[in-house]
């Protein structure tokens, strides 16, 4: 069993790793950024279809920050500008998210919660009162 704690922990070093806060912190961005490759696959395979879940943007955002945050520590320029930057698509595809979802209507009569823009419950048939859809005027 010694030789697994040596291979291990060897010199003060784990995994021969010299570890300090900011070393966790590159680690812990590369771990979060990883987390949402397996987050999207998940998704996927649940859905039988190609998903991109808000967890992903939100696994993406704060895994490049992590990493921006130790690139800056590190003075490396080439992260630094690799993870300047990223979070700009990853902001908006949040808010494109939360905008869609804002935009469902909820069915008055069986209380399913439809696609923006439709105009008839697609469970019940009711016509629904959709408040994103424009108004016509009636022709004269």
């Amino acid at each position: 069993m010694d030789w697994l704690v040596n291979l291990v922990w060897q010199d003060g070093k784990l995994f021969g790793i010299t570890w300090h806060f900011w070393k966790v912190v590159g680690w812990l961005g590369n771990a979060v950024f990883f987390s949402r490759f397996l987050v999207q696959w998940y998704a996927t395979e649940r859905r039988k279809q190609v998903v991109v879940p808000a967890a992903f943007w939100w696994l993406s955002l704060a895994g490049a920050s992590l990493l921006f945050a130790y690139s800056v520590w590190r003075r490396d320029s080439v992260f630094i500008f690799a993870y300047a930057f990223t979070w700009i698509p990853y902001a908006r595809n949040l808010i494109i998210h939360r905008r869609h979802r804002a935009a469902h209507v909820e069915c008055a009569a069986c209380k399913t919660v439809c696609p923006p823009m439709s105009r008839f419950c697609p469970a019940c048939g009711a016509a629904l009162k959709n408040p994103n859809q424009p108004q016509t005027l009636p022709q004269a």
